[in-house]
């Protein structure tokens, strides 16, 4: 994020990237300091005017993203637990970051401090809100089931570097070898040695192979997925020099919307936020397949993040001349269970033109009837469990 540090910017969280919100007192006042906010990844922050009260801030951020569970606070660990961020020279009357740290002759040193607690932290947290809902709330009216299915479970986190070893080296033949191999193990493993393993898989997405770019992007992902549950920063910062390269009309963007597609389906409980930019892609005819087949990735973990779209823009593309489209088309509908679309791929089920699709970065040979029957069974499953 350079470029952030050379102007007056909105904040942003340091482990997602998306620009926050001002902090606020919070609708129920509580015995609290600081004005206090929440960014989409769930990483709660709170804002100290002055930068004196740093440590204040800091215990009253991590109790507050314990939902107030003060000795769940006090037991837990940094790093293993929960990650922290700053974002210094904030200021709280504009909500911006000023790098000079002086406005209009007044002096800014303002600083945000952020706490992300880990998925078993966080998931520990919402049993302690659920249980206290339940314990103030009316017994419910039986009805149907809870419609809502639970989310996928997000890559397991690397473990610790040893202290007492010899660091390894990226090279950039040793990484290309192992994309090509899909060893996503030894590449996460590698990026704890040596961070510039991102930016070395980073440039094998510039291959004219569309298949093998579909694959590249799909073993970046992957990777991405693994050390953003210790290091989500990096992860960030990734995705927006991927967003700068495919809004660059001097570039090109070969594999720039794959690989985004794939690092957001692999975290999307952290990078969900960025699928709305994704989708603003599907206006370019040059990108339109990358996006849609970056949209599916996305589904088949988080149905919901596409159901938030205008996905009915979407139904149009089920008559386009490119097989593929048709297809990767069909396969994201059926992925967010869209019967509203229910007719329109019905009418594909007599297509029998064959298309070759990437998924879990090997290529599939199939045909549009093919998934328009999947599809139909998904949004029949659908109906039939009364959702």
């Amino acid at each position: 994020m350079g470029g952030k540090a050379e102007a007056i910017v909105k904040p942003w969280c340091p482990f997602c990237g998306m620009d926050i919100g001002r902090p606020t007192e919070g609708i129920q006042r509580k015995m609290r300091e600081f004005p206090m906010g929440t960014c989409e990844c769930g990483a709660v922050y709170v804002s100290d005017t002055t930068g004196h009260n740093i440590g204040a801030a800091m215990v009253e951020c991590l109790v507050s993203a314990c939902n107030d569970q003060w000795d769940l606070a006090w037991d837990l660990i940094p790093e293993d637990d929960y990650l922290t961020g700053t974002i210094e020279d904030y200021d709280e009357v504009t909500h911006q970051v000023v790098a000079k740290r002086n406005l209009d002759g007044r002096a800014v040193r303002g600083v945000l401090y952020f706490v992300r607690l880990h998925k078993e932290m966080a998931e520990l947290v919402k049993r302690f809100e659920r249980k206290a809902a339940a314990q103030s709330a009316p017994p419910p009216t039986a009805k149907g089931g809870d419609s809502e299915a639970p989310p996928a479970a997000p890559p397991a986190e690397e473990p610790p570097r040893a202290g007492q070893r010899i660091k390894k080296r990226a090279d950039k033949a040793v990484v290309k070898e192992m994309a090509l191999r899909g060893d996503i193990d030894g590449l996460a493993a590698l990026y704890g040695d040596d961070r510039k393993v991102l930016r070395y898989l980073q440039r094998l997405l510039y291959e004219p192979d569309a298949g093998m770019r579909y694959r590249i992007a799909w073993v970046l992902g992957q990777v991405c997925g693994r050390v953003s549950a210790r290091e989500p920063g990096p992860v960030a910062d990734l995705l927006h020099r991927l967003f700068e390269a495919c809004s660059d009309s001097a570039a090109t963007s070969w594999g720039m919307v794959e690989a985004i597609g794939a690092i957001i389906a692999a975290r999307p409980d952290i990078y969900g936020a960025f699928t709305r930019h994704l989708f603003n892609f599907m206006g370019d005819p040059g990108t339109r397949e990358a996006v849609l087949w970056g949209l599916g990735e996305i589904a088949a973990t988080r149905p919901d993040l596409i159901r938030n779209l205008p996905f009915y823009a979407l139904f149009p593309v089920l008559t386009h001349a490119n097989p593929v489209f048709r297809g990767l088309t069909l396969r994201l509908l059926g992925r967010i269970r869209a019967k509203e679309a229910g007719f329109q791929i019905l009418g594909l089920q007599h297509d029998a033109t064959p298309i070759t699709l990437v998924e879990q970065g090997r290529a599939i040979e199939t045909t549009v009837a093919e998934l328009s029957a999947q599809a139909t069974r998904f949004i029949h499953e659908e109906e039939s469990n009364g959702t």
